[in-house]
Formats: C-alpha cells, sequence, structure tokens
C-alpha cells in the first residue's frame, strides 16, 4: 500500500465512530430497489463546474456495519487487506476496513464486465469503420496498447522518449471524478512516466520518474510528489521542461506556485523559487529572447480567481541556459511589465516571426499581442465568432523559411465548424472542418498537412450528458488539412478521447494519441492491474506512400542562426525538401510549443547536402527541433534532432544556389 493511500486511510479512521450500518444498508436497499439505476451524488455525478470534483459524492470508509458484507468472503478480505495495513491498524481492525470497503465498492460502481464489452465494441467499431480507407490517401491507426500514465500532459523531448504525467487517481469509476482537485493532504499527489517509442508497448517501455515530493501549504505538513497536473510549460533553450504552477487543492482547483524544471538526459527535476502568485491552469510560451511568459490560470484562493499577472522565467539579469548539461537551478521568475488580464484560463500563446507573443484567449475579446523587449501589451482585433469558447485546438500556421506570421482557432465551439486565421490584416474565417468539436488535438505534420485528432461534445460531456463515457463516436473521427486548407475526414480512433486528451508527433513521422482518463478508465481491461492509461499510434498516409528519404547523420548537433550545416543521405536523389518541425508539449488542448519551418538546400554533392538555418530567432525560437528531410510527395525522413542557439557558430545567410 502506497503512504498516500496509508494516509488516507488512517484519516478514515478519525470518522468511523460517527458511520453507522444503517449508512451502507439503506444505500445497498436502495440499490437493489432500483437496479441499473444510481442516484446522482452515489454516481459521483458533475459537480458545479465542468472539472469541478465533489467531495461529498465520495463515501467515507465507516466501520463494517452488521450484516452489511455477508456476501464477502475471508479469501476477499486477506486479498484486500496488506501488510502496511495491518502494521498500521491492527489485524482485526485493518479486515473491518477491507470488509467494508468491498461492501462499498459493489454500490454504485462501474462493473469490469462494461468496461471489457466497451472495449471490445469499440474496437470492433472501430475495424468497421475503418475498413474503407486506403492507408496510402488517408493513414491508418495501427497500434493499441495499455500506459501506466493518464497522459494529461505531455512532451516529446529531445532524447526521443515521451513525458507523461498527471495525478494519483483518487477514482477508477469513471462517472466520478478522478483527480484530486478538491482534495488536500498526501492524496493530491502528481505522477510522471517516460515512454520510449522504440520499445513500443513492451513491459520495459515505460520508466516512471516521479516529481519530487514537496509539503504543499495546505496546513497539513503532508509530503506527497509535487501535485504539477493542470500546470503550464514549454521547453527551455536547452531542450529541458519548464513547467509551472499546479494543483495546491480545495476550492474548486487552487493554484500551485511551483515551479520545476525536467532533465530530460538525467531524467529528473528540479525545483526552482516559488512564483509570486499560485496558477491552476496556466499557460507558457518560450519566446525569441529564449525567456518563458507565464499567463492566466486560476490562483491559490481557488476558482474564480484567475491571475493577471504575468511571470518570466528565467528573470532579466539570469541568461536563458542553452547548455544542455546545465540545469536552471535556483533561477526565479520575475514580474513582466504588462498584465495579462484573461477571464477564462489555458490561452493559447505563440512567439510570432516579428518576436512578439500572441495571446488569443477563450473569450472573443481577450485577445492580445505582447511584446517580450518593451513588455507592452497591444489589443488584437476580437475574434469574429463573438463567442466564448472552452478547450480546443489552434496552431501558428507555417510560413516557409522566415516563421508564423498568422495562427488558426480550430476547436473549442461544438456548434461550430469554421476555422479562423488571425494574421496581420486581421481575422478571415477560414474553410470549416466536418463538425464543430472540442477538447480536440491538432498537430503541424513533417509534410506541413494540419492533422486533427480527438474531441468531444464538451468538457466529461461525449454527447450523452456529463460523466457519461457513452460517446457520439462521431468525434473519434481524424481530419486532415492540406496545404489549400481543405479539410477531410479519416479514419476513427479507437476510444473517443475528449476532455485531457493528447497527441505528438514522434520523431519517426508517426502519431502518438493518449489521454482522456475518464475514456481510459471506461475501457480498461483490467481496472486491478497498474496500467489504466492506453496509447494509439496512427501512422500518417505519408508512411505509406512508398520508400522513405534516409536522413543519416548531421555533422553538428548546435546550429546558429543563419547559419549552414552539412547532414549525409544514402538517399539524395529522393530529396526534395528539409525541414524543422518543432516538438510538442501540451495539455488540456493548448500547444504552444508547435513550429514548422522550411530549410533552404545551398547546395549538394553526394550524399552531403547543405542546409541553411532560419535567419533568426524570431523565425524559430532557440531550442531543439526535429529535422526531416522530405521526398517530393512529402514523404519524409525518421528526424534527426538539432539545437537552434545563438552561441553556436554561424555565417551570414545567402541564398544564392539555394533550390
Amino acid at each position: 500500500m502506497s503512504r498516500r493511500k496509508l494516509s488516507a486511510l488512517l484519516s478514515a479512521c478519525a470518522v468511523i465512530s460517527a458511520l453507522t450500518a444503517s449508512t451502507v444498508l439503506t444505500t445497498e436497499t436502495a440499490a437493489r430497489a432500483h437496479p441499473g439505476t444510481v442516484s446522482h451524488r452515489a454516481a459521483g455525478g458533475p459537480a458545479t463546474h465542468d472539472h469541478h470534483h465533489d467531495p461529498s459524492a465520495d463515501p467515507a470508509d465507516p466501520a463494517d456495519p452488521v450484516g452489511a458484507a455477508s456476501a464477502v468472503t475471508p479469501e476477499q478480505v486477506q486479498a484486500e487487506i496488506s501488510p502496511e495495513e495491518v502494521a498500521a491498524l491492527g489485524e482485526e481492525h485493518a479486515a473491518a476496513h477491507a470488509r467494508t470497503r468491498l461492501t462499498l465498492r459493489g454500490v454504485g460502481d462501474y462493473p469490469q464486465t462494461i468496461r471489457t464489452n466497451r472495449l471490445a465494441a469499440l474496437t470492433e467499431s472501430q475495424t468497421e469503420a475503418n475498413a474503407g480507407f486506403d492507408a496510402a490517401v488517408f493513414g491508418r491507426f495501427a497500434e493499441y496498447f495499455p500506459s501506466p500514465e493518464f497522459g494529461v500532459h505531455i512532451a516529446q523531448l529531445p532524447t526521443g522518449k515521451v513525458l507523461l504525467f498527471s495525478f494519483e487517481r483518487m477514482e477508477t469509476n469513471p462517472q466520478k471524478e478522478t483527480a484530486p482537485t478538491d482534495t488536500i493532504g498526501a492524496e493530491n499527489a502528481g505522477r510522471a512516466y517516460l515512454w520510449d517509442p522504440a520499445k513500443g508497448s513492451a513491459e520495459d517501455a515505460f520508466e516512471a520518474v516521479p516529481p519530487p515530493s514537496v509539503d504543499m501549504p495546505d496546513g497539513l505538513g503532508v509530503e506527497r510528489p509535487a501535485p504539477l497536473f493542470c500546470a503550464g510549460h514549454a521547453f527551455l533553450p536547452n531542450g529541458m521542461l519548464a513547467v509551472f504552477g499546479g494543483n495546491l487543492g480545495g476550492n474548486g482547483g487552487a493554484g500551485a506556485k511551483l515551479s520545476f524544471v525536467f532533465d530530460p538526459w538525467t531524467k529528473t527535476w528540479t525545483r526552482n523559487p516559488d512564483m509570486s502568485v499560485g496558477r491552476w491552469y496556466p499557460s507558457v510560451v518560450t519566446g525569441a529572447d529564449g525567456r518563458q511568459l507565464i499567463m492566466s490560470g486560476q490562483s491559490e484562493l481557488g476558482w474564480g480567481t484567475p491571475t493577471s499577472v504575468v511571470e518570466r522565467f528565467p528573470a532579466l539579469g539570469i541568461a536563458p541556459e542553452h547548455d544542455t548539461k546545465k540545469t536552471p537551478t535556483g533561477v526565479p521568475v520575475d514580474r513582466f511589465g504588462a498584465d495579462a488580464p484573461f477571464t477564462r484560463d489555458y490561452p493559447h500563446l505563440f512567439s510570432m516571426n516579428d518576436g512578439t507573443i500572441h495571446a488569443l484567449g477563450r473569450a472573443p475579446a481577450e485577445q492580445w499581442s505582447f511584446d517580450p523587449i518593451t513588455e507592452a501589451r497591444t489589443p488584437l482585433p476580437a475574434r469574429p465568432d463573438l463567442k466564448e469558447r472552452t478547450y480546443g485546438s489552434a496552431v501558428p500556421l507555417p510560413n516557409g523559411f522566415e516563421g508564423p506570421v498568422a495562427t488558426l482557432v480550430l476547436g473549442g465551439d461544438r456548434d461550430n465548424p469554421n476555422t479562423y486565421r488571425l494574421g496581420s490584416d486581421g481575422w478571415t474565417t477560414e474553410r470549416p472542418r466536418a463538425f464543430g468539436r472540442t477538447q480536440d488535438d491538432t498537430l503541424i505534420l513533417p509534410d506541413g498537412a494540419l492533422f486533427t485528432v480527438n474531441g468531444s461534445y464538451d468538457i466529461r460531456d461525449y454527447g450523452n450528458g456529463k460523466y457519461n463515457p457513452n460517446a457520439d463516436l462521431k468525434y473519434r473521427q481524424t481530419e486532415m488539412r492540406d496545404a489549400q486548407g481543405y479539410w477531410r475526414l479519416g479514419p476513427v480512433q479507437r476510444l473517443p478521447r475528449g476532455y485531457h486528451s493528447n497527441a505528438v508527433v514522434l520523431p519517426d513521422g508517426r502519431i502518438m494519441v493518449t489521454g482522456d482518463e475518464a475514456q481510459q478508465l471506461a475501457n480498461d481491461p483490467d481496472i486491478t492491474d497498474d496500467n489504466n492509461g492506453s496509447i494509439e499510434i496512427y501512422e500518417p498516409a505519408y508512411l505509406h506512400k512508398g520508400p522513405r528519404p534516409v536522413l543519416d547523420d548531421v555533422e553538428q548537433s548546435a546550429v546558429g542562426y543563419g547559419a549552414r550545416f552539412r547532414v549525409s543521405t544514402s538517399t539524395p536523389d529522393r530529396v526534395a525538401r528539409a525541414v524543422l518541425l518543432s516538438p510538442t508539449t501540451a495539455t488540456h488542448s493548448v500547444n504552444t510549443s508547435q513550429r514548422h519551418l522550411e530549410l533552404r538546400i545551398t547546395s549538394a554533392a553526394g550524399d552531403m547536402l547543405e542546409l541553411q538555418a532560419p535567419p533568426s530567432a524570431k523565425a524559430a525560437p532557440p531550442g531543439f527541433y526535429m529535422l526531416f528531410l522530405l521526398d517530393g510527395n512529402g514523404v519524409p525522413s525518421t528526424a534527426q534532432w538539432v539545437q537552434l542557439t545563438p552561441t553556436a557558430p554561424d555565417s551570414a545567410p545567402d541564398s544564392a544556389g539555394a533550390r
């Protein structure tokens, strides 16, 4: 038994004497009187806010009531208790707890048979729906396998591995709140894993990398792995991941002041000085200067208190770190000169090719541009839909060699399939997708196409009411946008993933899809094991169009802006393009790290190509990028990693002879 669970067990002892046999007997009688139905409270129905947890919906752990556990066998009791529980409570007391848990577990719980049958039905319907899609035109879903992590937060690391982190679950019933949003103490804990795509679904493909234990300022003095879930994050110039905020607990989700850095190479977390304000659901973006701006999030006072304070990491006077061997340690944030008065959390933030940060809020009028140099905020035109959106995707549109000048807002409105482009000439309404969806994830692929996966009707609502995992299956269908801006529907994924779903482009060009703890629990083939998450792998059409170009080597992994650098390829005749694609780190449909840039091929001789890096950090902020070579049909090689940094040697840009 974990320390977290044991702490909760000991806390339950304080209220045992107040609970009587009639509590359970009444509940059991009601359940028998109305088979197949459970009261809204007993089912852990939705709380008053979309992602709040109703603490009163979770029964306490009472002493064993007389007669209530008559169906529980001694063998079940012995399997339920643990040595730690016996040591802490004594054998008789531990057995009483175990019998009561077993009795209550069957009241309003979610049966394994439903989980198993749901997954089987979704697997069958996916196979049937995808039979008519040609993989060379639409791509295909190729793999589905279990994961020990829900994947609420995700980051494609420059080591090739993927970081996944979220929370220790409070529930296995998908009809109840799973996260410890309103919980303080040891139960309010985070967790994290690394997944190695090279090992796929093998048992050793996952490695636990838990956040360090912290004593949160909740008055209990209890350490637990840092509750970093529902934080914001972005990559630093040295390839490490900076994570800010998280869950303090209580009052519908109160913001933590936490500041951490994860080092992909040592696989360790480092805590930095706290921020000045708590942040629950903040957004973070890395700018051209290598510094990060942290905006929005509910404060340490709880839900309904979004902070307008903008903070910067590292603080002025401390240089951003570019060395992969140096972890920022003891590095504080400071306050940025302008505020960001968002009334809704998790805004979309993008670093544009003029060096400004576009901050696009969910409320239509909350659209601003921030200048990292002058620290000024400038209003942008209101979004033309004039409607508040929930969580949904947005991307900085590819723009050749120069970096993005426009963004595309897509998801967040279930009733509106239109997409909206914000450029220097203001907003324009672009071609629509097939239907509106929220909680979606849209990725930029190596060939420049946009790919949408995941989505739902609303937060924890798949079309049949809140906290009902039965979904309108149209949301399983993927969509692809071509270079001309036209969308077309594609294959369906297995699970209808919505709130807390995620996806990343892997260095080999495949797409990893994960997230949405409710759906993962509702379709878990074995809820008793440690794998309550799942991963799906999608292979885009470009992986089914014949042989791929090969990128054998990059002569220098750190490249200066405007510099020319050489790469080797054993397929020089098949190379038509070279592109940089920044790795994804995302949560809640917010992905501030995406970027796609073409590179000039300045010369070719034998198996060597000379490429030219982007002209400036405004075009491509410093950090790690995946370098792909593509053929004339957009088929990419497997990527190699390149670090763009102003500290690397460079040369004057010259486009003569470029192709």
